[in-house]
């Protein structure tokens, strides 16, 4: 996989991408992440990737001629199969959604800026637009750092035990149940005696219990879609 993300601030994006889980899938050949700033694309002599909004307001808005320079040159190297813009009214970001990009080939990620971007490029050069909340940040860059990372980790041979992203919350539409590891006894706070029993199936059983339980009282709405 190859996920390719344009930024006005490719400094923001050095770090969750050189350690842990991220920067071993890169390592590992599993995935190409490259960070493009946008600025290289500007034809005027500041530089400058933004202007000021038609009709007044407050705020600065993303220009459409860079960021079109910008994918036209990607899209000339290699066929993508979503070009994401990270916007606060795009579709929220669910498990299921990660699941879906995790096995497309190539994605790009766009990150607003300001105001956000002129809207010609939500409307022509757009394929999807994605918020990871009802929120507004400065930017889309820590967005973009969110999807990738709940992208990536999906990747086959990312994870040690491939098997634990099966088990993560939301993949069967419940939270996780409670886990727990040594000491089974630590200031007279115990392990649940089921999980020292040895019993897979009582096991499995009790954890099945406690997501939905657990579910039902932090994320109730999960039961009701």
């Amino acid at each position: 996989m190859r996920i390719d993300i344009i930024t006005t601030l490719p400094k923001l994006l050095e770090g969750p991408f050189s350690d842990s889980i991220l920067k071993r899938a890169q390592q590992k050949g599993l995935v190409t992440v490259a960070v493009h700033d946008l600025r290289a694309y500007s034809t005027n002599k500041h530089r400058s990737t933004d202007d000021y909004a038609f009709g007044g307001g407050a705020g600065m808005v993303m220009m459409v001629e860079p960021i079109d320079r910008c994918l036209t040159a990607l899209r000339a190297e290699r066929t993508y199969d979503e070009v994401i813009y990270m916007s606060p009214d795009g579709e929220l970001l669910t498990q299921s959604i990660a699941n879906e990009l995790s096995l497309k080939q190539n994605l790009i990620l766009l990150c607003g800026h300001y105001k956000g971007v002129d809207e010609r490029v939500r409307q022509h050069l757009i394929t999807r637009e994605i918020s990871i909340g009802d929120y507004v940040l400065s930017g889309g860059e820590l967005a973009a750092a969110v999807v990738a990372d709940a992208v990536i980790r999906l990747l086959p041979g990312v994870l040690n035990d491939e098997t634990s992203a099966l088990t993560d919350s939301f993949q069967d539409g419940l939270v996780a149940p409670p886990v727990y590891t040594r000491p089974a006894e630590y200031k007279g706070w115990s392990v649940p005696e089921v999980l020292l029993s040895g019993n897979p199936a009582r096991i499995e059983e009790w954890k099945q219990e406690q997501a939905v339980e657990r579910t039902r009282k932090r994320r109730p709405n999960l039961l009701n879609d």
